[in-house]
C-alpha cells in the first residue's frame, strides 16, 4: 500500500516537472521561432474567424500574422545561429516594440482579403495539407479563454499553453504503458517512473511541442495509441479497448498522417496479444476470431473518426497527402547515395535531440550522437531481455515506421530534385511514448536508482533551457543581465512572472527528486520487511523437514 502511494506521488511530481519545463520553453522561445509556427497560428485564426479550410496551396497568411511576424523580427538571426549571416540583422540588435504598440488581432485583420496577397512564398499557409482537428481545437481554446481577440503575443502565448496541456499526459501515458506490460513485477513501478521522466531526455520535444503546432496533438494521440497497444499485448481484448484504440488512431489521423504508421504495431499486437509463454500459431488457431473482430472494430472506428479524410484527399486531389506549398528550388543533380545517407542520418538525429528554433540552434555532435547511442543501447537491451523482447519489438515498430517513412519521402524528393528536405526529428514524436517505454524496459532499474535517473533528466532539461536562453537572447558582446532584459522586453509576461515560472520549475525539479527518494526508501523498507518475514518461515520449514530440534 505504501509502495503504491509513494509511486503515485513520484509520478505526479515527475509529471509536474515535465509540465513546468514545457511551460518554461513556452515562455522562453521567441515568437515564431519554431518550425512553421506562423502558419500554424494563421490556420487557427482562420477557423476561429470563420475562414474555413481552403484546398492545399490556396490558403494565405492573414494581415494579423503577417504583421505579427514583422513585429517579432522574424527576419533577424538569433545570436546562437550555427552559421552567422553578415547581411542579416541580429535579433539582439532589434529594439523590441513596446507593449502598447503591438498589433491586436481582431475580425478586421485575422483573415486575408478575398483574392488579395498575390503570390509570395511567405504568403502561403501550407497547413491545409493537413486535417483540421488540431486547429479547430485550438480555435475553440481561444474562444473559451477569451484570447481570440487579443494582442498577438498574448494570443500566441495562450496557444502555446494549450499545447502544454496537450503535452501534460505524455509522462502518465508512458508510465501506464510500462505498467501494462510489466504488471505486478517488482521492477514495474521503478521502470514506469523512468519512462515518465524519459521525455525530459529529449529536450527538443519540449521546445517543439510547446510551440503552436499540430505535432502536439498527434504526439498525444500517439501516446494513447502506444498505451492501448500495450494493453492489447498484455491480453486485453475487450471491445472497449479495441474501440478506444481505434478512436485514438482516428484522432491522430484527423490531425496528421503520422498516426497511420502505428498500424503495423497495432496489427502485430493483436496477433501476439497474451501469447507470452504459449505457442503463437496454436493460440492463433484457437482465438483468431476474437482477435480479428477486435482489430476490425478498431479499424472501423479509426476510419470513421479520421481515416476518411485521407480517402477524401485521394478522391478529390488525386493524392493521399497533397502538397500545400509549391516546389521552392530548381532541380539540381544529386550528390549520390552516400551524401544522402550521411546528411539524412545526421540531420534526423541532431534535430531529434536539439536543433532549437527553426533548426538553427544546433547542439554539439557529442550531444546528439551520445543521446542516440544511449537510446539505441537501451532499446537493444530491451530486445535482448527474454521477458521484454516481444513487447519491445512490437512497440518499436511505430517509431521505426515513422523513421522509414520520412527517409523514403526524402529519398523520393532527392531523386527527383537533388534536394534533401523534410528530414526533422520531430516527425518521430508521435512515437515518443513508445521510445520512452522501451528504453525504460531496457534499463529496468532498481528503486534506489530512480532518483538518480530522474535527477539526471532534470539536469538535462535545465541545461537545455540555459542553452536555449543563451542561443536566443545572449549576444556576443552582452552579458547575462542584458540577455535577461531582452527576454523580458520581448515577452508578454512581466519580469516577475518570468521569475515565477523559472522558480516553479526549479521547485518542481526538487520535488520530483524528493518524491522519488521517498519512493525508493519505501520500496527498500518494504523489501526488507518482506525478507525478514519470509526468513523465519523458511527456517521453520527446513527444520521441520529434517527433524532437527530447535
Amino acid at each position: 500500500m505504501r509502495d503504491a502511494t509513494g509511486y503515485r506521488a513520484a509520478l505526479g511530481a515527475i509529471t509536474l516537472l515535465v509540465v513546468t519545463v514545457a511551460a518554461s520553453w513556452a515562455v522562453l522561445t521567441p515568437a515564431f521561432r519554431a518550425p512553421d509556427e506562423p502558419q500554424h497560428l494563421n490556420s487557427v485564426l482562420r477557423l476561429a474567424y470563420g475562414g474555413g479550410w481552403p484546398a492545399p496551396g490556396e490558403a494565405l497568411i492573414g494581415p494579423a500574422v503577417d504583421g505579427a511576424r514583422g513585429q517579432a523580427a522574424l527576419d533577424s538571426d538569433l545570436p546562437g545561429r550555427h552559421w552567422n549571416r553578415d547581411d542579416v540583422v541580429q535579433y539582439t540588435d532589434v529594439e523590441p516594440l513596446p507593449d502598447d504598440r503591438r498589433l491586436e488581432v481582431s475580425a478586421d485583420n485575422a483573415l486575408p482579403a478575398p483574392g488579395g496577397g498575390g503570390w509570395r512564398l511567405d504568403a502561403v499557409d501550407q497547413m491545409t495539407q493537413h486535417p483540421p482537428l488540431y486547429y479547430a481545437a485550438a480555435a475553440a481554446w481561444l474562444k473559451a479563454t477569451g484570447t481570440a481577440e487579443a494582442r498577438w503575443d498574448h494570443l500566441l502565448l495562450s496557444l502555446r499553453l494549450f499545447d502544454v496541456l496537450l503535452l501534460a499526459p505524455l509522462p502518465l501515458l508512458a508510465a501506464a504503458t510500462v505498467r501494462s506490460l510489466l504488471g505486478d513485477r517488482p521492477d514495474a513501478r521503478p521502470a514506469a517512473l523512468v519512462a515518465a521522466a524519459g521525455v525530459l531526455f529529449v529536450p527538443m520535444s519540449a521546445h517543439i511541442l510547446t510551440a503552436v503546432t499540430n505535432d502536439a496533438l498527434v504526439t498525444l494521440s500517439g501516446a494513447v495509441i502506444v498505451w492501448l497497444t500495450a494493453r492489447v499485448l498484455a491480453g486485453d481484448l475487450r471491445w472497449r479497448t479495441a474501440a478506444g484504440l481505434g478512436l485514438a488512431v482516428g484522432v491522430g489521423l484527423f490531425t496528421k498522417v503520422m498516426a497511420a504508421f502505428a498500424v503495423p504495431m497495432i496489427v502485430v499486437a493483436f496477433i501476439l496479444a497474451g501469447t507470452t509463454g504459449r505457442p503463437v500459431l496454436a493460440d492463433l488457431r484457437r482465438t483468431w476470431w476474437p482477435r480479428a473482430s477486435r482489430l476490425g472494430v478498431a479499424g472501423l472506428v479509426a476510419f470513421a473518426a479520421g481515416g476518411w479524410w485521407w480517402l477524401r484527399n485521394l478522391l478529390v486531389y488525386g493524392a493521399v497527402q497533397p502538397v500545400g506549398i509549391p516546389e521552392r528550388w530548381e532541380p539540381v543533380p544529386n550528390a549520390g547515395l552516400s551524401h544522402f545517407v550521411t546528411t539524412v542520418v545526421t540531420a534526423f538525429t541532431r534535430s531529434f535531440f536539439g536543433d532549437f528554433g527553426w533548426l538553427e540552434l544546433r547542439v554539439a555532435p557529442v550531444v546528439f550522437w551520445g543521446g542516440a547511442t544511449i537510446v539505441a543501447a537501451l532499446c537493444v537491451a530491451a530486445l535482448v531481455r527474454p521477458d521484454s523482447r516481444r513487447d519491445a519489438a512490437v512497440l518499436l515498430l511505430f517509431p521505426v515506421a515513422l523513421w522509414a517513412s520520412v527517409v523514403a519521402n526524402a529519398w523520393q524528393h532527392y531523386v527527383e530534385t537533388g534536394w534533401i528536405t523534410a528530414v526533422q526529428g520531430r516527425y518521430l514524436f508521435a512515437g515518443l511514448a513508445a521510445l520512452a517505454a522501451v528504453t525504460a524496459l531496457g534499463i529496468r532499474p532498481r528503486a534506489v536508482a530512480v532518483p538518480w535517473i530522474v535527477g539526471g533528466a532534470g539536469v538535462v532539461a535545465a541545461v537545455s533551457l540555459v542553452y536555449g536562453f543563451r542561443g536566443m537572447y545572449w549576444g556576443h558582446l552582452e552579458g547575462v543581465s542584458d540577455a535577461a532584459a531582452l527576454l523580458a522586453a520581448w515577452s508578454p509576461l512581466s519580469p516577475g512572472q518570468l521569475v515565477a515560472v523559472g522558480t516553479l520549475t526549479c521547485v518542481a525539479g526538487a520535488a520530483a527528486v524528493g518524491a522519488c527518494v521517498r519512493f525508493a526508501v519505501v520500496v527498500s523498507a518494504t523489501s526488507r520487511a518482506v525478507a525478514m518475514t519470509a526468513a523465519p518461515a523458511s527456517t521453520a520449514a527446513t527444520t521441520d523437514g529434517t527433524g532437527a530440534s530447535v
